[in-house]
């Protein structure tokens, strides 16, 4: 009988498998943190401790998380336990965002596809009931990350008492007189009858048409010009023309005149040579230079306008 060469070295010796084993092996770990209190018992710990607070952004309860909402609970898991490492109290609270257009947008989507319409007060019930049973997949997933937190304890933005929060500090925005009525552009979804914000805004590539405009200057020897001279502005708006009452420029940056048939056409000075070119101003040349400030305060007269 052969002897068993591992006998005879010497080898360290662990009780850790081979294989990670890592789907079945997981969710164990996680069973074994929550059923042992591991959360409450490292806040217990570092009760006296300085307090280190993430605030959570709640994610929107319109689907199953994905990996941007993965990435951000992970960061502020892995933080929390580097400050928890350090003895601080390090308190989390998970929440979820269970208003805005996401949320009723899926839910109006599943309408259509099961032909159906429901009044406000149903619909709204409707999107109550599709977004809680997103928080409890959502917990379950963020749960199966590892992230550690008050799961029992979380906010949601639908709560009475959350809502009842809000307006308590919306009113003292009120009472300080710090809210006003007022304009302002927003970006505005047609079909949904709503405004949009940012991020839900998706853009598609368009290719615009540009085109030069000359603002004729009221006095050509302002700019130390005889007979004629001009500003020309590039622009893929020509529609906001009627409404335009000046022309922007830099007030470190150069200017050129280009003389052509009797004509001065001020332009930047790096786009100089592209704009007598694509202008087809054979022959051009510059004849004078300016820095932006020195333009500032000059009189053009608009395109077809009479004003200036």
């Amino acid at each position: 009988m052969k002897p068993d060469l591992k006998d005879t070295l010497n080898l360290p010796k662990t009780d850790f498998p081979m294989r990670a084993s890592l789907v079945e092996r997981e969710p164990k770990r996680i069973a074994h943190w929550e059923a042992m209190g591991l959360y409450s018992k490292i806040q217990q710990k570092n009760a006296a401790g300085e307090a280190f607070v993430l605030h959570d952004g709640p994610p929107f309860t319109n689907g199953d998380i994905h990996v941007g909402t993965a990435f951000n609970k992970i960061l502020k898991d892995i933080t929390l336990r580097y400050q928890s490492m350090r003895g601080k109290r390090t308190p989390f609270v998970p929440g979820w965002d269970c208003h805005g257009l996401p949320i009723e947008h899926k839910v109006s989507r599943e309408l259509e596809e099961q032909k159906k319409t429901l009044d406000p007060v149903s619909l709204r019930q409707a999107c109550k009931k599709f977004s809680e049973s997103y928080i409890e997949r959502q917990g379950a997933q963020f749960k199966r990350l590892g992230v550690m937190g008050e799961w029992a304890n979380d906010y949601r933005t639908m709560n009475p008492a959350y809502e009842a929060d809000i307006l308590r500090g919306f009113s003292k925005f009120v009472e300080t007189n710090q809210v006003y009525r007022s304009k302002k552009p927003v970006y505005w979804s047609i079909p949904c009858h709503t405004a949009l914000a940012e991020g839900e805004v998706e853009y598609q590539d368009h290719t615009s048409t540009a085109l030069w405009v000359k603002f004729d200057a009221v006095n050509p020897a302002d700019f130390g010009l005889k007979d004629h001279a001009a500003i020309v502005i590039w622009t893929t708006t020509p529609w906001t023309l009627p409404a335009n009452l000046a022309i922007a420029i830099h007030p470190e940056h150069s200017y050129v005149a280009l003389a052509h048939l009797g004509r001065h056409y001020i332009v930047g000075q790096k786009l100089a040579e592209d704009f007598a070119k694509r202008a087809q101003l054979e022959g051009a040349t510059v004849v004078k230079t300016w820095t932006g400030r020195e333009l500032e305060g000059k009189l053009l007269q608009h395109p077809f306008i009479n004003r200036t």
